[in-house]
């Protein structure tokens, strides 16, 4: 599987770009870029899923939330995202499966700390070609 993600660096941040056929498409891939800061996925397996239902005001609400969720599993509940299956998605409702695995020091060796995730330069863009989703991390 290619990752439809992209690393941006800022000056005090760190950003993800994720790009997708369809808005569904490109927060999955900015939930899986978002954790490929964190941790190397490669070593992530499969055993637990949590489902999520957010609610937002709009779509970049929405954005953020979905990831501040991913992030916190992993901070709060020592859960480590690796896939992420999106059921419904609206401008302001997502309800959505994610699995993976609970955190093990002996097996998952961590990368950076992400601590929030940002509006700073939020942005949703949507044309012919797909949707490309922009989010900058409090690391």
């Amino acid at each position: 599987m290619t990752d439809n993600f992209t690393i941006l660096e800022h000056p005090a941040d760190l950003g993800v770009e994720a790009r997708g056929f369809s808005l569904r498409e490109a927060f999955r891939n900015a939930a899986r870029g978002l954790m490929s800061i964190i941790i190397d996925l490669t070593t992530v397996d499969l055993q637990e899923e949590k489902d999520l239902t957010i609610s937002a005001v709009d779509s970049g609400q929405l954005l953020v939330k979905w990831l501040s969720e991913i992030l916190y599993l992993y901070d709060g509940q020592g859960f480590i995202g690796k896939e992420f299956e999106i059921h419904d998605l609206s401008p302001t409702a997502l309800r959505a499966t994610v699995r993976g695995e609970k955190i093990s020091v002996m097996k998952h060796a961590t990368k950076l700390d992400v601590k929030a995730i940002t509006y700073h330069q939020l942005s949703i863009e949507e044309n012919e070609n797909g949707v490309i989703v922009r989010v900058f991390l409090d690391i």
